[in-house]
């Protein structure tokens, strides 16, 4: 049975639907062990599509010495702009921003592979994006 409703939650008329998915590297296919280096997030209603990126360089190092983290970061900066609607990101940074957000979160063979993707309810699309990319990409703090 739910709880009571939180005092401190907008009200439910005011949060919208958003989509997102987790942003994941994965130097090795054969591997398949992979790090969540960022998040995706669109809210039609809002008007919002964004991207938020943290490589941890120490982290992917451990996963793969070989990698090229320079050329990686090329990419993932490649991504964000192509959500921003960058006209330097090329034809699909000139989408409309549903078309975008479907582009950054087909699956792909690439290095970069986007999860599933997942809804939510919010009624600040950028502070959600902010909230789950600490959740899911940030590395864990020990309790203690």
């Amino acid at each position: 049975m739910p709880g009571p409703p939180d005092p401190d939650a907008p009200p439910a008329g005011d949060r919208e639907v958003f989509q997102y998915a987790v942003l994941r590297v994965v130097p090795s296919q054969e591997r398949g062990e992979g790090l969540n280096v960022g998040v995706v997030l669109h809210c039609r209603r809002r008007a919002f599509l964004g991207v938020r990126i943290r490589v941890d360089r120490a982290r992917l190092a451990a996963l793969d010495p070989g990698l090229d983290l320079d050329a990686l970061q090329e990419h993932l900066d490649g991504i964000v702009r192509v959500a921003e609607g960058d006209p330097a990101a090329g034809a699909i940074a000139a989408m409309d921003r549903s078309d975008r957000f479907g582009w950054i979160a087909a699956p792909s063979s690439t290095i970069v592979q986007p999860s599933p993707v997942h809804i939510g309810l919010c009624s600040d699309p950028d502070a959600a994006l902010e909230r789950l990319t600490a959740q899911l990409v940030d590395p864990p703090v020990a309790d203690g």
